[in-house]
């Protein structure tokens, strides 16, 4: 059997830190490298085995990785991910902080060079599942609104996770996004209003509500751990080796 040789970028986070052991872990996968500036400047190796890189070009270069899995800042997200595809390395981004912009002239980018890359702003198979569902259900209740729930680290808001959930929801109803809001209403994205809350406590967790006459559906997905996200990081990784373009969202890949 062929081993996926996957790098990640930003190993010392949380989610950075999962994604090494699931590399390590996982018997389709050979972990070659780590991209870390700070930690390359205390140590050559992690685990004394994986070489720490401070530069994509000394990473293909030397490690050659088949897979980059991104999981560093808003700030390093873009540079990195650009430079993964210029160098022949398929991008799965984890990272949130992609602007509509960025996002475009990496597809542009991914389709020129025939190199896979895939954006899951949230891993979660269950939140990709919400995804589906809320795009399913606003066509026949168009009034909606997003309550995003996030721990109090999270500085980013409206989260990557509600952000694609709207404007998916904005492209399977065909709204413009015209429809008046009121004052106080959070942040509109694609004409959705997005609540977000950041308390100790909470991790990860949307609800997505439709009002119709005399009802209410909601829509909820919560994470409780972090462990929750490996399934769909395994997934993109797997499947971005058969993907020659950019794919926004993990709902595109599981059906």
């Amino acid at each position: 059997m062929t081993m996926i040789r996957v790098a990640v970028a930003g190993p010392r986070g949380r989610m950075g830190a999962l994604a090494v052991e699931a590399m390590i872990t996982g018997r389709e996968f050979l972990l070659v490298g780590v991209l870390d500036r700070k930690m390359a400047e205390r140590a050559n190796t992690l685990g004394g085995s994986v070489p720490i890189y401070t530069d994509m070009f000394t990473l293909a270069d030397e490690a050659k990785p088949d897979v980059l899995v991104e999981l560093t800042n808003h700030e390093s997200v873009y540079p990195n991910t650009r430079d993964a595809i210029l160098h022949g390395i398929r991008p799965v981004v984890g990272t949130s902080g992609l602007t509509e912009e960025q996002i475009g002239k990496l597809g542009i980018l991914s389709r020129k060079h025939g190199v896979g890359c895939i954006l899951a702003p949230n891993f979660s198979i269950g939140a990709a599942l919400l995804m589906k569902f809320a795009s399913m259900a606003v066509s026949y209740m168009p009034d909606a609104e997003i309550i995003e729930l996030h721990h109090d680290g999270k500085k980013d808001y409206p989260s990557g996770t509600a952000a694609l959930t709207a404007r998916m929801m904005e492209e399977a109803s065909g709204d413009s996004g015209a429809r008046e809001k009121g004052a106080g209403r959070g942040t509109d994205v694609s004409g959705i209003p997005i609540h977000s809350v950041r308390l100790p406590g909470l991790l990860s967790h949307q609800e997505v509500l439709f009002g119709g006459e005399g009802q209410l559906l909601t829509l909820r997905h919560d994470s409780f751990s972090r462990q929750s996200y490996v399934s769909g990081m395994v997934l993109a990784v797997k499947e971005v080796m058969n993907r020659d373009c950019l794919i926004n969202g993990l709902d595109k890949i599981i059906g």
